[in-house]
């Protein structure tokens, strides 16, 4: 692990990094998704989720512009002008709505979202859940998703389907909990066959 530290020193010109800080940060992240996903029934999204974060191309901006506090893309993008890791990113997760994001044909709205199928939804649930929990530790609340998400409404291109199951998730959770949230996702949207497997019935991508 001492050559793959001074690997990436060297290839970044010689900056300072928090690589382990990064890397626990992103580990100790998709730990809680896995967990969750397992607790849901949705084992395969579990396992693959944010795996490209660990490639080269995501990996090494993380570490150059770590925060401890926020996500190192937004960093990036403050200072270079865009986050190729989060270019990297959204085009590798399906579980953010930005990776359905698509030519819509209408002259008014060129991009548009396309809908989610909600097993992705609900992977995007939870992981605003952990984030949250990642970033806010101790002052962390279940009304935490909710006011982030909030903070960031009306600049979302997603389908309108979408952001209602989103939003409903959401409000659920900062008035009921948890574990009622949890197991209303688990009767109502992870019922059908193939949606805890990562599938669904109305769009297989």
């Amino acid at each position: 692990m001492e050559f793959f530290g001074i690997f990436i020193y060297r290839l970044t010109g010689g900056i300072r990094m928090n690589i382990w800080k990064h890397f626990f940060t992103i580990t100790k992240h998709k730990i809680m998704v896995m967990k969750t996903c397992f607790s849901l029934g949705m084992y395969r999204q579990g396992i693959l989720h944010d795996l490209s974060k660990y490639s080269l191309t995501e990996f090494i901006p993380g570490c150059i512009y770590y925060q401890g506090h926020s996500s190192p893309n937004n960093e990036e993008r403050k200072r270079t002008g865009l986050s190729l890791a989060w270019l990297h990113h959204k085009g590798r997760n399906k579980h953010h709505y930005e990776y359905w994001i698509d030519y819509s044909g209408l002259k008014d709205q060129p991009l548009a979202g396309m809908k989610m199928p909600e097993c992705y939804v609900v992977e995007m649930f939870v992981d605003r859940i952990c984030a949250s929990k990642n970033y806010q530790k101790e002052a962390y609340t279940d009304k935490s998703p909710l006011a982030y998400y909030e903070r960031g409404n009306g600049h979302y291109v997603i389908h309108k389907e979408t952001q209602a199951l989103l939003e409903e998730l959401l409000v659920m959770l900062a008035q009921k909990g948890e574990k009622e949230t949890f197991a209303y996702i688990k009767n109502n949207h992870l019922n059908k066959r193939g949606e805890r497997n990562g599938r669904s019935k109305e769009n297989i991508v």
